[in-house]
């Protein structure tokens, strides 16, 4: 058995010849000429070995055939490392080798019933970098596409443009280096989905999806920056794989605007997690990534604030025979308008290589953060309660604050409380789970209504601003408010009373 450990990285066709022309690709040592590899995966028909992420496939080089064996890894930020057994293949499968019990033995309960399920067949270029002593990696430029017909009979094809960066000899580390190099001038995306999830996800016909953030699996064991480290590693799949999703559709438009929500939630966590940790952490790393994340979120603002706009607050409203018809018409093409410019500014937002450099420089310095420190080295558990006592206090003072009702105390208060709720969602493993599960639900409720405020004073904003240019919509911007009155009046009175109980009863830390 070996352990695969590879970067890899998506690009678009057209970056190719700026990709082989780079100084780093150039001076690197040419192994051979361009080869075609064509490679066929095999399952049950019940796709049984997918189930149990197993992958295996046939190779066919020239008249050289392999087969190749690999169970599952988890990837992030495009990195995996994943234990393989490869092997000359005969025309009958052999996996004699395989000395992982598990996998050997779905393989061999499996054998008879093992068919082709789909098919990659790419072109591979192959260089080797030696860039200082101790280190090799490969680089591969693989282009070509990804074939499956599916039971009914229907052909589907996707296509294939990677770079992998193959570990030789070195550290994980040395080929986040190389790709941070390399993206500071191409269009480079980290990719965590591999040829043979691809070709699953065509065979079956998946539709994209929003990425939602992963459970958290912290264990008590950990070190604080283990911890942290497992954390953002999970908030960097939710923000690359929504990321990646939407630059996969070349129509802004037709981009589902869950993608862009799901995208901000990953950095709003990132930013949380990192302030919640922050006693744990170097405080260049935080500020800068803080600072930097921050940015790239406000890039996608407008876009999801008009989406929530229409969605949760035009959308209910009932106008029809109760409205001003002319001003209400207006009203629906400006926020029509609006949303379209705001689209189309996310999609120049959502840039291949801006996105990409953000996703590999953040990655390259979560693998090198040190873990020496005292703080670093305390008990997790501990520090847990500590910190989540701290956003406590904090969002005490925020509700003792908010105690006017002003709108802008109210948006500090559920800033607060999201922090409450990202940190605890963070630490659930640590603390008794029938405990937490009760306070999530309480903050989750108390962040709906605070969320729905803040919706409603940035719509009264947006509607006054909208009238001022244009006075034909007054009428309109006055009847969508008045719809919305009641609720806004009765949730606002009460906010403050169901939030108590969260910042001064009993906490599951």
């Amino acid at each position: 058995m070996s352990h695969e450990i590879e970067l890899k990285l998506a690009l678009p066709r057209s970056a190719l010849p700026a990709l082989r022309r780079h100084p780093l690709l150039a001076g690197a040592e040419k192994l051979g000429n361009a080869v075609t590899l064509d490679n066929t995966y095999y399952d049950t028909p019940e796709l049984q070995l997918k189930a149990r992420k197993v992958a295996l496939r046939t190779r066919r080089q020239g008249r050289i055939w392999l087969q190749t064996v690999k169970c599952a890894a988890v990837s992030s930020g495009g990195l995996s490392q994943r234990p393989e057994w490869e092997q000359p293949y005969s025309g009958s499968f052999d996996f004699s080798q395989v000395d992982v019990p598990e996998a050997a033995k779905l393989l061999a309960r499996h054998a008879d019933a093992l068919v082709p399920v789909f098919t990659t067949r790419f072109r591979r270029e192959t260089r080797r970098l030696s860039p200082r002593e101790g280190v090799s990696i490969l680089l591969m430029i693989d282009q070509g596409e990804v074939s499956v017909t599916t039971p009914d009979g229907i052909a589907r094809q996707a296509p294939i443009c990677e770079l992998e960066l193959e570990l030789e000899q070195g550290q994980p580390a040395d080929l986040f280096a190389l790709a941070c190099e390399l993206a500071q001038t191409l269009p480079l995306m980290p990719a965590d989905i591999s040829k043979a999830e691809r070709g699953y996800r065509l065979f079956l016909g998946t539709p994209l999806e929003a990425a939602r953030a992963e459970p958290s699996t912290l264990e008590a064991g950990q070190n604080v920056v283990e911890a942290f480290r497992s954390l953002a590693f999970a908030c960097v799949r939710q923000w690359q794989a929504n990321a990646a999703a939407a630059l996969s559709i070349d129509d802004a438009d037709a981009i589902p605007p869950d993608f862009i929500h799901q995208l901000r939630v990953a950095l709003r966590r990132l930013r949380a997690l990192i302030k919640l940790f922050a006693p744990a952490l170097p405080a260049e790393f935080a500020g800068q990534w803080n600072a930097r994340l921050r940015d790239n979120a406000n890039r996608f603002g407008d876009a999801r604030d008009l989406d929530v706009f229409y969605t949760e607050l035009l959308e209910p409203v009932i106008a029809e025979g109760l409205a001003d018809e002319a001003s209400y018409a207006g009203l629906l093409q400006t926020v029509a308008r609006a949303r379209e410019h705001a689209r189309h500014a996310a999609a120049q937002a959502l840039d291949t290589a801006m996105q990409g450099r953000l996703l590999l420089e953040l990655s390259a310095e979560l693998l090198q953060l040190p873990g020496g420190s005292l703080v670093a080295a305390a008990d997790l558990r501990t520090f847990a309660r500590l910190r989540m006592a701290r956003l406590r206090k904090r969002a005490r003072r925020q509700f003792d604050a908010a105690s006017t009702l002003e709108p802008t105390r109210l948006h500090v208060l559920r800033i607060g409380f999201k922090q409450l709720r990202y940190g605890i969602e963070f630490f659930a493993p640590l603390f008794p789970h029938k405990a937490v599960a009760r306070y999530q639900e309480g903050l989750v409720r108390a962040q709906g209504t605070l969320g729905f405020l803040q919706d409603v004073d940035i719509a009264r904003g947006r509607l006054r601003a909208w009238s001022q240019t244009d006075p034909s919509l007054q009428a309109a911007a006055a009847f969508v408010l008045g719809w919305h009155a009641p609720r806004y009046a009765r949730l606002r009175r009460r906010v403050l009373h169901d939030c108590e109980p969260l910042l001064w009863g009993k906490a599951p830390w």
